[in-house]
């Protein structure tokens, strides 16, 4: 029986499994670097990686409210005088000018004043030439002192009473054929209006018009008794309006109004706030959040928009590098409006992805 030579066959097989050995290890190492996903540097500059310390709970209470105008800043408008409206020269919501004209009137009233004024002027011209006669008289002995003196008298008598017509026509912005007119008598807005041409005012009209600067306003807050044992003078709130949810006003408590209204079943809050883009508009809806006294409680504290809802679980993409993020999954302790607080702990050099953390979190899981 011949020998047949082993070293030829069994060469070419171990050449072979060497190299599909060697192919599956590259093809391994492969497949990790694809896995690998790095934060390119153009979405790493548009998110947001955040710090997510331990911190006391701090839970929230949301109440509602309106916005209301500055009380103290409001002027409202009433005729003091009876009249027709000729011309009104605003709508409501304009913006005026203090000394602006707003409607002129006719009134017979303003014709009495200035048939007064004008009676008064022929008066006082007479007395003058009476008094000049009597002056002239006196002189001469022809009467006694006592005349002259009297019509004296009547002559400052009458001067008094001119001015008095003068400074009434003045006070009406009287434009003379029975006119007069009403001025602004500040700067601001129209809030309010009650007045059109062909329309008879008198004393006992309503205001005709009102108006407020609206750079401050007022925050009236709906307070019911369950929640009266958190809501304290002095207490910072943050104000959100249902106009324009994202923008936020920071603001205090400075008074609480002791009784209950009777008809909505609250006591009222006030909150004075700033309003320099005149965004916080009289009438608009709002949302007031308050914070409760901290609780003994401690968590992980990250932003509500690091966290992300996904298969009835929570997540959120921790941050190492922009090679090292990992999604966790968390268990929530508690939240309010603006962080959610996690039993998870994170390590120092560690953050949370806010912004683009789906988009982030998407890529991961694929």
């Amino acid at each position: 029986m011949k020998n047949i030579p082993i070293i030829p066959i069994v060469l070419p097989l171990l050449i072979c499994c060497y190299g599909c050995n060697g192919s599956h290890q590259q093809q391994k190492t492969d497949d990790a670097q694809a896995k690998t996903y790095c934060l390119s540097e153009a979405l790493k500059t548009s998110s947001s990686l955040l710090d997510a310390p331990v911190a006391p709970v701090v839970e929230q209470l949301t109440l509602s409210g309106k916005v209301e105008y500055n009380e103290n800043d409001l002027v409202s408008f009433r005729s003091l005088l009876f009249g027709v409206v000729e011309q009104v020269a605003f709508e409501l919501g304009d913006q005026v000018k203090k000394g602006q004209v707003l409607a002129k009137i006719k009134s017979t009233e303003i014709q009495g004043l200035f048939q007064q004024r004008k009676s008064q002027q022929n008066q006082i011209s007479l007395l003058e030439k009476l008094l000049h006669t009597k002056r002239d008289l006196l002189k001469d002995g022809m009467i006694s002192e006592p005349e002259m003196l009297e019509v004296q008298h009547d002559l400052e008598t009458a001067r008094i009473e001119l001015d008095r017509i003068n400074q009434s026509l003045q006070l009406y912005h009287a434009t003379g054929d029975g006119y007069f007119q009403i001025l602004a008598p500040k700067n601001g807005y129209i809030i309010q209006k009650d007045l059109s041409p062909g329309q008879i005012i008198t004393q006992e009209s309503e205001p005709l018009f009102s108006i407020s600067n609206l750079q401050e306003v007022w925050v009236m807050v709906n307070v019911y008794a369950s929640n009266l044992k958190y809501v304290h003078v002095g207490d910072q709130v943050k104000v959100r309006t249902i106009a324009y949810p994202d923008q936020v006003y920071s603001g205090k408590i400075d008074k609480m109004y002791n009784v209950f209204d009777p008809n909505e079943h609250v006591m009222k809050a006030r909150v004075i706030l700033e309003n320099p883009n005149l965004r916080l508009m009289p009438g608009l809806m709002a949302d007031i959040i308050i914070d409760k006294a901290q609780s003994s409680t401690e968590g992980t504290r990250v932003p509500n928009q690091a966290l992300i809802f996904s298969n009835n679980e929570h997540y959120i993409v921790v941050y190492r590098d922009d090679c090292h993020m990992q999604v966790r999954k968390v268990t929530i302790l508690a939240s309010n409006e603006e962080h959610t607080y996690i039993a998870e702990r994170l390590d120092a050099q560690e953050k949370v992805m806010g912004s683009n953390a789906l988009l982030v979190f998407e890529q991961l899981r694929d």
